[in-house]
């Protein structure tokens, strides 16, 4: 999965948005997630994610049409964020949350823990839409969705020791040996995050591709700035924290291995 899905997409049962409604370049949603949020910024280099294009239901498009001036941001790397004025000034602890899929899991663990806000980023309109309307109807004020690439938002528009944890759930894994540069967990994207994060933050990573599993393990404890928060190494058991979603369900059915890796920013 990549960082536009963290979770696979639940399947939509409702009327789905024709993109055929709209003039010649009118935009797809006014005032909401932009297509190219970082413009000018968007170098070249080798990305983790591949944006994915599917259809947005009604509900979505009016989630993001609605909600996204109140909790919506675009990854535009041009400013540097104020975490708390964006989470209304109520001084919560920020976790970052790097690919949320349909946002599902997203919620529930912000229901779960309102007193940390969750900046949700993801590039997938409809898990936008989607993450939106589901915060609404539960009455969530703590999650904030940033549109756009992560390494540009930790790079250019989060200010040091400003998160208090980062979590990547169910990564796109790349399996193919020529894509492996492509996966998100290296040394250069641990090293770019450790100054953001504060210290005792926690990296919170779960994937059931075993490979990448290994080499997220290897990479974590080999990282100076990280220290792995089992005693004696090795993977941690799921923190009842990490809900257990429905694409992890049906993977351990399967017979598939969910790997969880906690460490701690020294």
């Amino acid at each position: 999965m990549s960082e536009s899905s963290s979770v696979r997409p639940a399947v939509a049962t409702t009327t789905a948005v024709s993109p055929f409604h709209r003039a010649k370049g009118e935009p797809r949603f006014p005032g909401g997630p932009a297509p190219d949020p970082a413009g000018s910024h968007h170098e070249r280099r080798i990305r983790s994610f591949q944006p994915r294009r599917s259809r947005v239901t009604t509900g979505q498009a009016d989630a993001l049409e609605r909600l996204w001036p109140q909790w919506g941001l675009d990854i535009d790397g041009q400013r540097v964020l104020d975490l708390d004025e964006l989470f209304g000034g109520r001084g919560l602890p920020v976790v970052l949350e790097i690919g949320f899929g349909m946002g599902e899991a997203t919620v529930q663990m912000a229901a779960e823990d309102p007193r940390t806000g969750i900046l949700a980023v993801d590039v997938h309109t409809p898990g936008q839409g989607n993450l939106l309307g589901l915060a609404e109807r539960n009455g969530l004020t703590n999650i904030r969705v940033a549109n756009g690439d992560a390494i540009i938002l930790i790079r250019e528009m989060l200010p040091p020791a400003s998160l208090a944890g980062l979590r990547v759930y169910f990564p796109d894994p790349w399996p193919k040996k020529r894509h492996h540069k492509r996966r998100l967990i290296q040394p250069d994207f641990l090293t770019l995050a450790a100054p953001r994060l504060a210290p005792g933050a926690t990296v919170h990573c779960a994937t059931d591709w075993e490979p990448y599993a290994e080499q997220m393990l290897e990479v974590l404890t080999a990282h100076p700035d990280f220290e792995n928060t089992v005693p004696d190494g090795g993977y941690a058991p799921r923190p009842e924290f990490r809900p257990l979603t429905r694409f992890e369900g049906q993977g351990l059915d399967k017979g598939h291995v969910v790997h969880d890796l906690l460490f701690r920013r020294k």
